[in-house]
């Protein structure tokens, strides 16, 4: 049988999935799961399979040849509506609109983390209109969690009354933050883990070595996506197994490359790590040797956790990002050296 060219590029568990969906009717559909296994690009290959103009696309996937899949490939497709935040829009190679490009580039504001209600106006006159190729149109929303309360509440209506040929999905790492009002509109997809020997070889397929692919999958929960997330950032395999010393030591330098969010999910590894040192449970992001002997309890450490979890909900707009990394190392090293 042969396999599109666009599913053939595809990890295997995207691909999988993909055809699992496509097989299946629905006008909404909410792609839900932790970071780093794929909502983006299932999402896309959703997207692209919808709009192909393969006879085949809905069983196999877009064929990646046809006028429309070029379209998509180049983020001009006329009946593909993007909603994101315009900081990940540019991060992905979309174009904003005309009025947000202008706005930006003379520094009258900066580019919006939140998906702006403008965009969503911008996204329902869209699925009003004609479809240019016959083939219907697609709206795709990621992260779906960067809509604000006003911005869900204008999606929902549309949702509820949807335009005949407009399909959507809805991407998500944080589906409890969405209001149940637009879960229940859509049919929901759960995202499906990759077996650990199915990831090590993509990974490999990436320009790891095996015994990288194995390191870095464990220190990224078992999700492909942050490996290359994260070896992009410079944390290879030496970086983690370094890290628990060196915020032992307090070492806010070793982490001087990394935004916030970055170094507040390292640690929030590293302390579930150490709590799993004090039970019978299995370590699952570092490897026993390159963790250190400590006297802290397991109630210092919750409590740590339970900050770390707070810090992280300003991550994104710190008010002094230097000064954010230092507090967050210094108090790493007094929880480190506590007494129990």
């Amino acid at each position: 049988m042969p396999v599109h060219p666009v599913s053939a590029g595809l990890p295997p568990w995207i691909s999988a999935q993909t055809q699992h969906l496509l097989a299946q009717r629905g006008h909404a559909w909410l792609l839900q799961g932790p970071s780093g296994l794929g909502q983006y690009e299932l999402a896309t290959a959703m997207v692209s399979a919808w709009l192909c103009e393969s006879e085949t696309a809905l069983s196999k996937g877009a064929c990646g040849q046809c006028g429309s899949c070029h379209a998509l490939s180049v983020h001009t497709h006329a009946d593909l509506f993007v909603l994101m935040p315009e900081t990940i829009l540019l991060e992905l190679g979309w174009p904003l609109s005309e009025k947000a490009q202008s706005e930006i580039d003379n520094k009258s504001r900066k580019p919006s983390k939140e998906i702006r209600i403008e965009a969503m106006r911008d996204a329902i006159e869209f699925s009003q209109r004609t479809n240019a190729r016959g083939k219907g149109k697609a709206v795709l929303v990621f992260p779906a969690e960067r809509m604000n309360h006003v911005t869900a509440n204008a999606l929902l209506k549309t949702l509820e009354e949807p335009p005949g040929d407009v399909k959507f999905v809805l991407a998500t790492e944080a589906a409890h933050q969405l209001l149940p009002t637009i879960r229940s509109r859509c049919l929901t997809h759960t995202m499906v883990w990759p077996l650990e020997a199915e990831a090590v070889t993509w990974l490999q397929s990436q320009g790891l070595s095996s015994e990288d692919s194995l390191s870095l999958l464990k220190a990224a929960g078992g999700r492909p996506d942050e490996v290359l997330k994260q070896r992009q950032l410079g944390q290879s395999m030496q970086w983690w197994a370094k890290f628990p010393k060196a915020m032992l030591a307090g070492d806010a330098s070793y982490c001087s490359d990394l935004p916030p969010s970055e170094v507040i999910d390292a640690l929030q590894k590293l302390c579930h790590d150490l709590l799993m040192m004090q039970t019978p449970a299995a370590l699952r992001y570092f490897n026993a040797q390159d963790l250190p002997t400590l006297q802290v309890s397991s109630a210092q450490l919750t409590a740590w956790f339970k900050r770390l979890s707070q810090a992280a909900k300003t991550a994104e707009h710190p008010f002094n990002a230097g000064l954010m990394l230092e507090a967050l190392c210094t108090e790493a090293r007094e929880v480190m050296n506590s007494p129990a």
